[in-house]
């Protein structure tokens, strides 16, 4: 038996999995970047922290968006978000945390980070061509939040390079990475 687009049952079921981890993780992302922004100080670093964490979270609203379409168009259920997230696990391995503008931007670096390898490697999994392809362009704009945060490290004085590695994906997440 065949199931959306003329792939077995099994084949969509995977889908529908892969494409519920991510949107886990888009709700968690977008969660996290409310959560930050309530945090921040009104100081220039604050402003310019809140400003990437807006652009940010609205291409992470889109990115909800698409994969609910995704999921549904395979006939599965999208996951609800969560009322909150655990972040502890960053803060824990010192990749951020909630308490102040600079670490909040590293928090979010992390994530972005985590994101866009998460979406590379999620995307070998998939057996739907449209949804490798949706999974790719998304890992694309993650990978713009990366640098993104990473040129306002910069512009904030903390010189580091825009592009840590020539790969970003699970074997060199923490070349991206900055340590608190």
């Amino acid at each position: 038996m065949t199931h959306a687009k003329g792939m077995p049952d099994s084949e969509t079921h995977d889908d529908i999995q892969t494409l519920n981890r991510a949107l886990f993780f888009e709700h968690r992302a977008v969660w996290a970047y409310r959560a930050a922004g309530g945090k921040l100080s009104a100081s220039e670093v604050g402003r310019a922290v809140r400003t990437i964490g807006d652009e940010n979270r609205a291409d992470h609203e889109k990115h909800q968006a698409l994969l609910k379409t995704a999921i549904e168009g395979l006939s599965g259920a999208p996951i609800p978000p969560e009322e909150s997230y655990d972040l502890s696990s960053f803060v824990k391995k010192g990749y951020g945390n909630l308490d102040n503008d600079v670490n909040i931007a590293k928090l979010a670096l992390a994530m972005e980070v985590g994101a866009a390898a998460g979406y590379v490697t999620d995307a070998t999994h998939l057996k739907s061509p449209a949804m490798i392809e949706l999974e790719a362009g998304i890992a694309c704009v993650e990978a713009i939040h990366v640098a993104r945060i990473r040129v306002a490290f910069n512009e904030l004085g903390i010189d580091i390079p825009v592009v840590a590695n020539p790969v970003l994906n699970a074997g060199s997440r923490t070349d991206w990475l900055i340590k608190v």
